[in-house]
């Protein structure tokens, strides 16, 4: 058996083409923003030298496992519904609504998969307390609970916020904290909350382009709700509203010097200014297939904004 892509390339049946399609490789830069940031957060805390290697390391491949864990449930629940048609479908092409693979093996893998995060993630209970645990199984929980319930109704911005901003970004730092400063802190929190915000883009812009799909569906996404035109207000102004608030809390103080300031918003335009030009695109555009390019660009943004942030808060930003 063989599914055909546009390119004509044919993919056999849970091939390991058919699996490496599956997984959306392209989906893994976002999920290595916040936790490149948690570091950096770190860095700034106790210094290069006392930053322990293993659990950063054991950070970043739990968030990537629990990206390719909920791409697959996510490929899965929705062909399953009948939210994936091939004939309709905007996006890039979903392995199972495509025959790519079979929906016993996938089951397989979102099990495997769901497993394998665990495993990773069980060790960060020696450098962040049992409560460790919990936080690895919310994650595990929430990402089976995104695409068959919060999606559909709207919520799925608020997952992203928290689930790719606060949670990794606030814990990844948790865990590379000695015991003695693994305690609440408000500039962390809030430069969760400002990745949250900025990865959000990448939502916005894929239900932007499938609002009329999700209309007709039911499927009562934010955008659905607020309109295309709010839309493209709302994905502009997200990464300021983030940039902005980061200098306002971690950067400002009552002796800020300039060079500070000049910094900072060097940086920051490195992000800001590609964001723009994609949002005209974005707007331009407006409606079809043609928005993958946005999609694209966006995930690129995001991956600058991640190494730009990370860069900020290490030269600029005061933790307190």
């Amino acid at each position: 058996m063989t599914a055909m892509q546009p390119t004509n390339e044919i993919i056999r049946v849970n091939s390991l083409r058919a699996w490496l399609l599956a997984t959306r490789p392209k989906t893994l830069s976002a999920a290595a923003v916040p936790v490149i940031i948690g570091m950096s957060l770190a860095v700034k805390t106790i210094g290069w030298v006392c930053l322990p290697v293993l659990p950063a390391i054991l950070c970043l491949l739990f968030a990537w496992l629990m990206q390719i864990d909920s791409n697959l449930i996510n490929d899965y629940f929705d062909y399953v519904r009948g939210n994936d048609h091939r004939e309709t479908r905007l996006g890039p092409k979903r392995a199972c609504a495509e025959g790519w693979v079979t929906l016993p093996a996938m089951r397989t893998a979102i099990a495997v998969t769901s497993i394998a995060a665990c495993l990773t993630g069980l060790p960060l209970i020696a450098y962040g307390g049992r409560e460790m645990v919990v936080v690895g199984a919310i994650c595990v929980v929430c990402a089976f609970l995104y695409t068959t319930f919060f999606a559909s109704k709207g919520l799925g911005d608020v997952l992203v916020i928290v689930f790719f901003g606060i949670v990794p970004v606030y814990f990844t730092w948790y865990v590379l904290m000695p015991v003695y400063w693994q305690e609440f802190n408000i500039s962390v929190l809030i430069a969760g909350v400002c990745c949250g915000l900025v990865i959000d883009t990448l939502l916005l812009v894929n239900n932007y382009r499938d609002r009329d799909n999700d209309r007709a569906s039911g499927k009562m996404t934010l955008v659905v709700r607020i309109g295309a035109q709010a839309t493209e207000k709302l994905y502009e102004i997200l990464p300021v509203m983030a940039e902005i608030a980061l200098f306002s809390f971690l950067v400002l103080d009552g002796n800020t010097p300039w060079w500070k300031v000049l910094g900072y918003v060097v940086l920051a335009v490195f992000y800001v200014v590609p964001h723009q030009k994609t949002t005209r695109l974005m707007a331009d555009i407006g409606k079809g297939r043609e928005l993958n390019r946005v999609l694209g660009m966006t995930a690129r943004n995001l991956f600058v904004y991640g190494l730009t942030t990370a860069a900020q808060i290490v030269l600029f930003c005061n933790i307190l």
